[in-house]
């Protein structure tokens, strides 16, 4: 698969494989192209004028590249976790239970129970229980993010994508995120962008190390981090540039 931003090539005929229930962490200089390519997962590019993509990526034995794909639907399969928090104006409730609304529940008790669900999930429903009627900005900036994971998986998807998701909190916040990323994989197949060495390396079963648009390496964290088959991913991993 390659994207272009108008004659500009920003991914290079990357093809890769991405194992059910497992989190795959892609590493590497800023603007080498692994928010592009995250992006292209569920059509985000799409929104992007001059953007498009040659090749296929193929999700549940359809190639969503294909112009009959019903993106709004794909969106709902693959969820987006944003760098900075992005609650909606809403509250706590209304933010976890407006997709599965808009995509048809209509039930109190069955929104309601939704609910208790994702932030259950999400480690956040002990400390907003009896606050869920408050504004989700009303939120620390790490309980937004946890608020906004929340709300991903409340449209009940098979694939979480996450642009660094911790970039922005505190060291707690950030612990508490890894943890959940940990536990969500239960349930999720998760790609995660990170610029942070350590985290890639707690978090995540393979590792993908991007540079300029290609592809360099693909393979498990441990094999990436402690033995890595390129030397420039071990030049970047060890921080002799990037």
């Amino acid at each position: 698969m390659s994207v272009f931003y108008g004659e500009k090539q920003a991914i290079k005929q990357v093809s890769m494989a991405f194992p059910d229930r497992q989190v795959v962490a892609l590493i590497g200089p800023s603007g080498c192209g692994k928010s592009t390519f995250l992006r292209s997962l569920n059509r985000m590019n799409d929104l992007i004028p001059g953007a498009s993509i040659e090749g296929e990526i193929w999700i549940g034995g359809h190639n969503i590249c294909d112009s009959k794909t019903d993106v709004v639907r794909l969106r709902q399969k693959i969820g987006m976790v944003w760098q900075r928090p992005n609650p909606f104006h809403k509250s706590i409730y209304e933010n976890v239970a407006f997709g599965p609304r808009y995509h048809g529940v209509k039930s109190k008790a069955a929104l309601d129970e939704l609910v208790e669900e994702c932030l259950r999930k999400t480690a956040l429903w002990d400390e907003v229980k009896d606050r869920l009627h408050q504004s989700g900005l009303a939120l620390s900036g790490g309980q937004q993010q946890r608020l906004c994971i929340a709300r991903s998986i409340a449209v009940k998807p098979d694939i979480l994508l996450m642009d660094e998701p911790a970039s922005a909190l505190d060291p707690v916040s950030t612990a508490k995120v890894e943890e959940l990323i940990a536990e969500l994989k239960r349930d999720y197949t998760i790609v995660i962008v990170t610029h942070n060495m350590h985290q890639a390396a707690r978090v995540s079963d393979k590792t993908a190390f991007f540079f300029l648009g290609d592809l360099v390496e693909y393979d498990e964290t441990n094999k990436i981090f402690t033995n890595p088959s390129r030397k420039s991913t071990d030049d970047y991993i060890s921080g002799r540039f990037g």
